[in-house]
């Protein structure tokens, strides 16, 4: 259920590679959360909002070429650094894909942004929404349990990176003494 947030000039690209640009991104953010790109379900909760920025300055200068910035929020749990790591250079082919032009060229103008709601800060349809209840309406009731695990994973993951830094600032704390 990626809601995402896309950023570039209104003259960057044809009309014609835009439509197709903004159709990849949807595809490539659902496939990123591991759902079907072709699900009626996923397309229909899937949002896609086109920013125009007035104008994008590098250095304090106007930049003549087009910048992109794409920010893909999900549910807490979605993203693993793999994930990430296959969204950032995924959505960097299909810009340069939309302006025909070698990856090397465009990379350094596009940046992105993989985002996770926490669990619990999902509003939608007038509620909130866990990443289990989310799960259960784009994979089916009986993969609600999949959900629950993802969310598990995530929260396991940034336990330890808390617990690691806790240890790293105790051991330089003992050290100092």
């Amino acid at each position: 259920m990626p809601m995402i947030d896309a950023l570039w000039p209104e003259d960057a690209l044809t009309p014609e590679a835009e439509a197709h640009l903004v159709r990849e991104l949807t595809d490539i953010l659902i496939a990123a959360e591991g759902y079907d790109p072709s699900s009626p379900i996923a397309r229909s909760v899937t949002v896609l909002n086109l920013h125009r920025p007035a104008a994008v300055f590098v250095g304090g200068e106007r930049s003549m070429a087009a910048r992109y910035r794409v920010i893909p929020s999900v549910p807490e749990g979605q993203y693993t650094d793999e994930v990430r790591s296959k969204l950032l250079k995924d959505v960097t082919e299909a810009v340069a894909r939309a302006e025909n032009r070698p990856f090397d060229e465009v990379a350094p103008r596009v940046w992105v942004f993989p985002t996770e709601i926490p669990d619990g800060q999902w509003g939608s349809r007038g509620g909130i929404w866990t990443l289990p209840a989310i799960h259960a309406i784009l994979a089916g009731e009986a993969e609600r349990h999949v959900g629950e695990e993802r969310l598990a994973r995530r929260r396991r993951e940034k336990a330890r990176i808390t617990l690691a830094a806790a240890l790293d600032a105790a051991s330089s704390h003992v050290a100092e003494s």
